[in-house]
């Protein structure tokens, strides 16, 4: 094929033979040729032309330094052979022709080209760009083919084993074969694959066991995973210097694995915090919002079944819960509100005397709440603020007096009601909001009102408790006992019921413990007599229960004791039983269903106490006991083997009912009521000798 003319592939360094317009030429003083491709007129390319006698040859010396390698474009002057003119060659053109000399002496040269060499032993830009790019391209070469090498020899020797850098739940596996995986893997992993899973949202922990959520680790699946050994050489390459994390493969019970994230999902969860301001002394600390967070389930379990085998807490996702209010708006409020507030103290006028709300009782009583747009804002608690008022203002206000029912002379007498005058407590502090807003007349006046009696003179006269309507008494209690006894009488003693009011023992009395005046006393705890503070109590209940059950009153709730005993009426009678705090358990209630009103007094001697009931006689009451049926003989039963012990020779069990009727003298109307008890029979109690003395 055509041969370009500048090109000079396999030229002889010493000689070169160069082509003319006709032929080639040959050396004649070396033997050695240099071929030229011959220029076709036509530029189609083509093969040498033969050489005839009528061509001429020319001998040249061999061209000085390294003509073989010269780039197209550039330019080096050298001797014309047969001329003492230097002779140009530059590619394809011609160059300056005072600085060449064409061969032969003539114009086009070889093939209508010109040659010439630069003579200088200083190297060119375009050499040195060459030579950069040469030395660049041998570097470049030489890596890659390391590269190759290596990527080959990476291949040959991982063939059959897992990749290398692969880790699985923090063990290294790579370049094992899969049997020697799966066993690293057990012996790694297993031991520690029974303990609970450790759950961590934040700062917030909870835990949950394997076994109770069904997860199990699938091995022969792990290193199936783990056994990809990827072909991409830049991946190869990359796992000499890198690790490849692989997520085990597991099983679990995916319905128990969320129901045991549902679970502890409130030790992980977080409640949205609203904005608020806070006070230390008289000094407001704002509080930013914080979003709360619940656990998100479906994602958590996939968590957990991808990360619990790894022995670390695992981090589960969560869903944000917003909040309703914003930095900006604390800020808002705790420079408009808050610290207005507090600046100075406020004054409530009274009537003929003043009160200072200082800046302590209004940080006491400053709320703040969110106002649905972001902000905060602000109330007032009245019983704060009240508290702080009212003993500067109580001189200025005298407080109603309720009218009162005494026995006076063995007969209830009426003692009337007082209104009197006070501060209308809401419609005083309404203003006090925007006052505290305010840097001065930071001041608000009291509201005094009419302040009326509760329970009026007309309201007692009209209750009707002018004589007794039930009334009874019991007797035969220790001394312990009767200090229990008269105190209880002493609250329960003037107490009055209106028409259609129930009447409770515990709740009027509320809780009988040493601090109310109570003290230890004797009881019967399963068939043991005991001790315990406000023993005796029952006596007074079954005297309450019986005079209220003469007076015709509603039997709401009482219960009888398990055990009978003798002072009591069988069948009519009550106890009564607290909680250390005080909590109602067993007690004694009753209605007043008569038209009057009902007032209870008692009557206390160190042997006896009566309670007798005050009102309206409507209702004439009648009792009848039953005889005692079903008997059950006493069990016998071991004392206590320390401690106090009173023997007991037991007492029998039986069942009774008693019968009351009761006749409306107003109406006539008569109703039977009656009532079964059965009680148990007191056990036998033998107590153990004494220790012997020592």
């Amino acid at each position: 094929m055509p041969e370009n003319h500048d090109n000079r592939t396999g030229a002889d360094p010493s000689t070169e033979r160069l082509r003319t317009d006709s032929g080639q030429q040959h050396a004649s003083d070396t033997g050695t040729t240099q071929a030229w491709p011959v220029q076709d007129p036509q530029g189609q390319g083509g093969s040498p032309a033969p050489e005839s006698d009528s061509e001429r040859t020319q001998q040249i010396a061999a061209l000085p330094g390294d003509f073989s390698g010269f780039p197209i474009g550039a330019t080096q002057t050298i001797p014309a052979v047969g001329s003492d003119q230097p002779t140009a060659y530059h590619g394809a053109e011609q160059t300056d022709p005072g600085a060449t000399q064409m061969f032969g002496g003539q114009q086009g040269g070889v093939g209508g080209s010109q040659l010439s060499w630069n003579t200088s032993d200083e190297p060119t830009p375009a050499d040195e760009k060459r030579q950069k790019l040469l030395k660049g391209g041998l570097i470049a070469g030489a890596a890659a083919a390391a590269l190759v090498l290596l990527y080959v020899g990476d291949l040959l020797f991982t063939s059959g084993s897992l990749p290398r850098g692969t880790v699985v739940a923090g063990v290294d596996v790579g370049t094992l074969d899969p049997a020697a995986a799966e066993s690293k893997l057990r012996d790694e992993l297993e031991p520690g694959l029974d303990k609970p899973v450790r759950l961590q949202v934040g700062d917030r922990g909870a835990t949950v066991k394997p076994d109770d959520v069904g997860l199990q680790m699938d091995w022969a699946e792990t290193v199936k995973k783990a056994d990809d050994e990827p072909l991409n050489p830049f991946t190869r390459i990359g796992s000499l210097f890198s690790t490849h994390d692989v997520t085990p493969v597991s099983r679990s019970d995916r319905e128990q694995l969320v129901a045991a994230l549902q679970e502890v999902s409130p030790q992980l969860g977080l409640e949205p915090t609203d904005g608020d301001i806070r006070f230390e002394g008289t000094t407001p600390i704002p509080v930013n919002p914080v979003p709360g967070q619940n656990l998100d389930i479906q994602h958590a379990a996939d968590a957990v079944q991808a990360k619990w085998a790894e022995g670390r807490p695992i981090s589960l996702p969560v869903t944000q819960l917003p909040v309703s209010t914003t930095r900006e708006g604390v800020q808002k409020a705790l420079h408009e509100i808050a610290e207005p507030a507090v600046a100075s103290p406020v004054t409530v006028r009274g009537q003929g005397k003043n009160a200072t709300l200082a800046p302590e009782a209004i940080a006491e009583a400053l709320r703040f709440t969110p106002d649905g747009r972001g902000g905060l804002k602000a109330s007032l608690e009245g019983p704060v603020l009240v508290g702080a008022i009212e003993p500067q203002l109580r001189d200025t206000m005298k407080p109603g007096k309720n009218a009162e029912i005494k026995l006076e002379n063995g007969a209830p007498v009426v003692h009337p009601s007082e209104d009197g005058v006070g501060v209308d407590w809401e419609k005083s502090l309404a203003p006090l909001l925007d006052t505290l807003r305010k840097p001065q007349q930071r001041a608000v006046q009291a509201v005094y009102v009419p302040a009326p009696a509760q329970f009026t003179t007309d309201q007692a006269n009209q209750l009707g408790i002018r004589e007794v309507v039930g009334e009874f008494q019991t007797g035969g209690f220790e001394p312990a006992s009767g200090v229990n006894i008269r105190r209880v009488a002493e609250q329960v003693n003037g107490a009055i019921l209106r028409p259609g009011e129930t009447f409770s023992l515990n709740g009027y009395t509320g809780p009988r413990g040493v601090p109310q005046g109570y003290v230890e006393s004797g009881i019967i705890e399963d068939g043991h007599p005991g001790k315990a503070v406000g023993g005796g109590i029952s006596q007074f209940a079954t005297t309450l229960y019986n005079a209220s059950y003469f007076a015709g009153m509603q039997d709401v709730e009482h219960k009888a004791h398990s055990y009978y005993i003798s002072r009591y009426p069988a069948g009519r009678e009550a106890t009564v039983f607290q909680s250390p705090n005080g909590k109602s358990i067993i007690d004694v209630k009753f209605k007043n269903v008569a038209k009057s009103g009902i007032m209870i007094t008692t009557e206390w001697t160190p042997s006896s106490i009566k309670v007798k009931l005050w009102g309206t006689k409507q209702f004439d009451v009648q009792s009848s006991t039953g005889p005692r049926t079903e008997p059950t003989p006493p069990m016998e039963k071991p004392g206590p083997p320390t401690g106090p012990c009173s023997p007991s020779k037991g007492t029998p069990g039986f069942t009774v009912v008693d019968t009351r009727t009761i006749r409306d003298i107003t109406t006539g109307q008569v109703r039977t009521e009656n009532q079964k008890v059965k009680y148990n029979p007191q056990p036998i109690i033998h107590c153990p000798p004494p220790p012997p003395p020592r």
